[in-house]
Parts: structure tokens; C-alpha cells; sequence
């Protein structure tokens, strides 16, 4: 069988610009993957390359049973989870990064709103009718290559209790060069597509928030978030870094140890 591979959007390899990421969600796996985000683009720059411009997208605020579990302080309770993150990120590596305390939505004609534009999404979200917005959003969007933070992927998270999985995707066509001995890949599936049956089924499942931390060990376990953020920052981290990959995404279980790529 030929090898199946994808080859980063030509945009994307040595950009005059910081790549523009909108990461949604600053919950479990997204106040972690904020945090992986922040140490890549310090890499990335040790490296010659511009590095990352992030908005971080998210409406919550902080609390009780967020402390410690995500990343957040029992002195950040009651404020906006977006806000207390990028200031902590801002600070501690000097980037100059977006909190939006709002909802990632269409605006109130039914258009995706003007700063919903980004090169990458990473979406972190726990509910299911959020995802089917998000593709929504990303299929709307204005992708000619002659705009500005042309909408290239999206990176969508997700996890139960004690499993969880990653799914790169594009968004629209990525031009593919010829290459000797494997099969170039152009299209990589939403979620929503590949996987609507599931996401369907899932979505019967209890999103109550919390009470407590204690609580909140019932429906995700301790580490699952972290986990997943870090695995899911390797991926992108190796795209930009290698500017091509076999590997769209990932599942991995903590009660059995065991992770498995998902494959171009």
C-alpha cells in the first residue's frame, strides 16, 4: 500500500507573518493546550520563524471546581477564563496574544464576525452542537488565497471520562505537491464529516457543569485533559516544524495505557 501523507499549505511555510491561531475553548484541554501553544511559539522563534499570533475564545468564567484541575487559581475565581489565561501567558512569555470573553458564533446577521478570521483553529470544546458550529463557521469563511489569514486547519479536541482523541483537519483544499513513492492528500475530513454518527450519539451525554473538583473527576479524569493538549501540540508543533505529516490525529485511552495515530 502507498504511504498516505499531507504537505503543509504553502502559506504556512516560511510566512513573512505570525501564523494566526484562534484557539477555542480555555477549559480542561484548553487552558493546558494555551500553555504548549505559548512554548511552541517560543520555539519556533528560537528557530527563525515568526512564531504564532493566538485569540483565545471563551465566555466561562472561573470557578470553584476549576482551580488547580484546569489552570487556574483559587485568586482567579470569578474572572473570565479567556482574560486570566492570555494575561498569565502574556506575561510570562511576552507575547502579545488575544483574550475574547465571548462566544465563538456566528454574529447577528449569520455571518462568521470579522475576527473569527485565522490561518488554524484548535477547538476545545465539551459540547457537541458547538463542533457542528465551528465547521458551520469554517465553511463560510472567505478562503482565497489573496486575503489575509487565509483559513487553512482545524485541530479539534475532545475527550471523556478516561479517553479522548485529536483530528487534524483542513479547511477546503490544500494543494499537494507530486511526491516519489507516496500518495499526497489534499483533504482531510471535519470531524463533523468523519464522524457525525458519533458525535450524535454523544451528544445525549450530561455537560452539567461542576459543583467541585471532586465532581468533575466523575466525568474527566485527572490528567486526560493535559494529556490530549500535550499530544495535540505535538501535532501542529511537528506540521509547522516538518511542514508534512502521516499523522492527522490521534486516540488515546489512560485506563489501558494505549494511544493509536490516526493516519493520512
Amino acid at each position: 500500500m502507498v504511504p498516505r501523507i499531507h504537505f503543509i499549505h504553502h502559506s504556512l511555510i516560511m510566512p513573512g507573518n505570525p501564523v494566526t491561531v484562534n484557539l477555542i475553548g480555555a477549559g480542561g484541554t484548553g487552558s493546558h493546550l494555551l500553555e504548549s501553544l505559548a512554548i511552541t511559539n517560543k520555539m519556533l522563534i528560537e528557530l527563525g520563524h515568526p512564531g504564532m499570533q493566538v485569540s483565545l475564545w471563551d465566555d466561562d468564567r472561573i470557578n470553584e471546581a476549576n482551580v488547580a484541575k484546569q489552570r487556574f487559581a483559587e485568586s482567579e475565581v470569578g474572572l473570565y477564563k479567556a482574560a486570566a489565561l492570555i494575561n498569565r501567558t502574556n506575561r510570562t512569555f511576552g507575547t502579545h496574544w488575544k483574550a475574547i470573553t465571548r462566544k465563538f458564533g456566528m454574529d447577528y446577521h449569520g455571518r462568521p464576525p470579522e475576527d473569527a478570521r485565522a490561518s488554524m483553529y484548535v477547538s476545545c470544546v465539551d459540547k457537541v452542537p458547538i463542533r457542528f458550529e465551528i465547521a458551520e463557521i469554517l465553511g463560510a469563511l472567505d478562503k482565497s488565497d489573496d486575503r489575509a489569514n487565509r483559513p487553512v486547519y482545524w485541530l479539534d479536541t475532545g475527550n471523556s471520562q478516561k479517553s479522548g482523541q485529536a483530528l487534524l483537519s483542513t479547511i477546503g483544499h490544500v494543494p499537494q505537491p507530486a511526491a516519489r513513492g507516496m500518495r499526497p492528500v489534499g483533504h482531510l475530513p471535519f470531524i463533523t464529516d468523519l464522524y457525525r454518527e458519533e458525535l450524535l450519539q454523544a451528544e445525549d451525554q450530561d455537560d452539567t457543569p461542576s459543583c467541585s473538583a471532586v465532581e468533575s473527576l466523575e466525568k474527566q479524569d485527572l490528567f486526560i485533559n493535559a494529556i490530549i493538549a500535550k499530544m495535540a501540540s505535538n501535532l501542529l508543533w511537528s506540521l509547522l516544524r516538518n511542514q508534512v505529516t502521516t499523522v492527522k490525529g490521534f486516540f488515546v485511552n489512560l485506563e489501558t495505557y494505549r494511544s493509536e495515530p490516526i493516519l493520512v
